[in-house]
């Protein structure tokens, strides 16, 4: 769900005077993009929006494309910096809890104007088109799937069924994503995500932790919005666990109980 890095958007001449202002243009002009979109920005009305001209962005940025470029790389430090601090957060819980922490953010509403543009990066770079998108989709992918592979255990993310593990969360993520963004149907979508967590949960539970029902643990995430809590719910198949997200900042689940 990110950017490639911009290339070649380099101050021409190394002036600061010139660097600082291309760093205020292009942090104008991504507001402008998170409300507008880039299939169709044009270059005049993005100009008179950040106060400037196009004569003026031509030369900070090289061209259209270069321009372009450096937008979707902006786009991606607010991406990076997420996944910065979810790595930072201890613990080998598994992959439920990322889940459900990755989840809270995308689910949040101040983030849906940073998504609309990931998504129209994404679907743009599948045409395979030479130009600022490319690369896109594939970069995207390989940033979430490390970042999920960084929260399996080791023995675990080094198999075959971890990498298709992960592989599926990311893409029930990504689904729920898009239907979220369509629909703006939160709770719907989220009661599917949570389903989806359960049985990723139940999974982690039985291939990690041998006799044991655990589930993983309770902590702050950094930048959620929501939290994600398990409630254990007992059956004929045994204890299981059942995530609900509401608001607050924590992403927490049952303590551990013998099966």
């Amino acid at each position: 769900m990110t950017a490639p890095v911009a290339r070649g958007s380099g101050v021409r001449g190394g002036d600061q005077q010139g660097s600082a202002r291309k760093r205020e243009l292009l942090d104008a002009a991504y507001r402008y993009v998170l409300s507008n979109g880039l299939a169709d920005m044009s270059l005049r009305p993005l100009a008179k929006a950040v106060e400037s001209s196009p004569r003026v962005l031509l030369f900070l940025f090289g061209s259209k494309e270069g321009l372009i470029r450096a937008l979707l790389a902006r786009a991606r430090e607010d991406e990076l910096n997420y996944l910065a601090a979810l790595r930072k957060v201890p613990g080998d819980d598994g992959l439920a809890a990322t889940g459900a922490q990755v989840w809270s953010w995308l689910a949040a509403g101040e983030h849906r104007a940073l998504l609309g543009l990931w998504v129209e990066g994404y679907a743009l770079s599948l045409r395979g088109d030479p130009g600022p998108w490319a690369g896109f989709a594939t970069d995207t992918v390989s940033d979430w799937l490390d970042l999920l592979a960084a929260r399996q255990p080791a023995r675990r993310a080094d198999t075959p069924a971890g990498r298709d593990e992960r592989t599926l969360l990311l893409a029930v993520l990504r689904g729920a994503l898009l239907d979220l963004l369509a629909t703006g149907d939160t709770d719907r979508v989220t009661r599917a995500v949570e389903s989806h967590l359960r049985t990723v949960s139940e999974g982690w539970q039985a291939s990690n932790l041998g006799g044991y029902a655990a589930s993983p643990w309770s902590t702050r995430s950094p930048r959620a919005s929501g939290w994600c809590s398990s409630g254990a719910t007992t059956g004929t198949a045994g204890t299981s666990a059942a995530w609900t997200c509401s608001p607050s900042g924590t992403v927490s689940s049952p303590p551990r109980s013998r099966t």
